[in-house]
């Protein structure tokens, strides 16, 4: 079986993608006036055969016909500008998921915001600070951690998800569990989106319960579960197996277009994975969705920075989420807001310049 892959590349950005737009010599990325694309990289998969060839798009009328049709469907995908389904949230332009964990055993933050009004007080520093999204936990999915009941989850979670939109009204409210029945009582009270890792896979009744409400849904790729994931990740070939799965996920699980896709960094992938996943993060473009990526101090960094490692590894992070910035991601699921969003602003301005 032949299969081909489409990965918008070469960006242009500001008034000279404007320009290129103008003339008909680049397309836009996902819609977008002032990032532009003038080639991609095709990539055909036959069983365990993998070729690559970078192309300008003015040589896509050459191919032949076959891999012209793919490559014509996906660009329409790529080009297209991203609705906007999300409680105050513009995919046009860069938005900042805020992390809430309210749990004893989370990787960096665990136990510091559980009481009650350090959590709420922590929801306002980060809205002040430019969060778009705040994400509530009440399960560490770090590495090696195990499973807990899901009345333990809600009874953790369930006081900061009941009086959420009081206070926050017109903030997008995410909640991040496996488990369906948190996900329907945080649906009842106002959740706009479910952040659910292991891509609703965990929980077979989670799809057949949500599918009764509007929410919109994080499609996250994990390999394994966080108690297994880390133990040796294996692929064929990372990052054309997790567009296959969310491929595959989206035209069997989903219903509505509700939908933003995660590849799930640190999640069941090695160094490497990583690696391979954020410097071509481009091919998910041709899915047609908004992107969310979360790097926010994630063992990587570390792997990568060495001695130069720290608490925080806001610089790391900050390298990350840029980068990803100037490929088109939508969404950053972050902890440190402030850091962040000042980093987003400084090199937007300079990249759109």
């Amino acid at each position: 079986m032949i299969k081909y892959y489409t990965r918008a590349c070469n960006f242009i950005y500001g008034s000279r993608a404007k320009l290129l737009i103008k003339s008909g010599k680049a397309l836009p990325l996902c819609g977008l006036k002032n990032t532009a694309f003038d080639k991609v990289e095709i990539i055909l998969r036959k069983n365990k055969k993998i070729i690559s060839k970078i192309i300008h798009i003015n040589q896509i009328k050459s191919l032949k016909k076959k891999e012209k049709n793919k490559i014509k469907k996906d660009i329409k995908k790529i080009i297209s500008k991203r609705k906007n389904f999300l409680q105050k949230v513009n995919f046009s332009k860069p938005s900042i998921m805020g992390i809430l964990n309210l749990t004893p055993d989370s990787f960096s933050d665990g136990g510091k915001y559980n009481k009650k009004n350090e959590s709420f007080k922590h929801i306002s520093r980060m809205i002040k600070s430019g969060a778009e999204i705040i994400d509530i936990g009440g399960e560490s999915t770090r590495p090696g951690s195990k499973t807990i009941p899901s009345e333990v989850e809600w009874d953790r979670i369930k006081f900061v998800i009941k009086n959420f939109k009081r206070k926050f009204k017109n903030i997008c409210l995410s909640v991040d569990t496996r488990k369906s029945d948190i996900m329907t009582k945080s649906v009842k009270n106002g959740a706009n989106l479910i952040n659910d890792v292991s891509g609703f896979e965990y929980d077979n009744q989670s799809m057949i319960k949500i599918s009764r409400y509007k929410v919109s849904k994080v499609l996250h790729h994990m390999q394994g579960t966080p108690n297994t994931m880390q133990k040796n990740p294996k692929y064929k070939n990372v990052l054309l197996d997790i567009y296959d799965f969310f491929e595959d996920s989206i035209k069997k699980k989903f219903t509505d277009k509700r939908i933003i896709i995660d590849p799930g960094i640190g999640f069941g992938k090695s160094l490497q994975h990583n690696l391979t996943l954020i410097s071509n993060i481009s091919l998910f473009h041709s899915l047609g969705f908004p992107i969310m990526i979360g790097t926010s101090r994630k063992k990587f960094i570390s792997q990568i920075s060495g001695k130069h490692d720290s608490i925080d590894r806001t610089g790391g992070t900050l390298a990350s989420v840029l980068f990803l910035l100037s490929q088109g991601v939508q969404i950053f699921r972050v902890h440190n807001v402030n850091e962040i969003k000042q980093g987003i602003l400084v090199f937007n301005k300079i990249l759109l310049n």
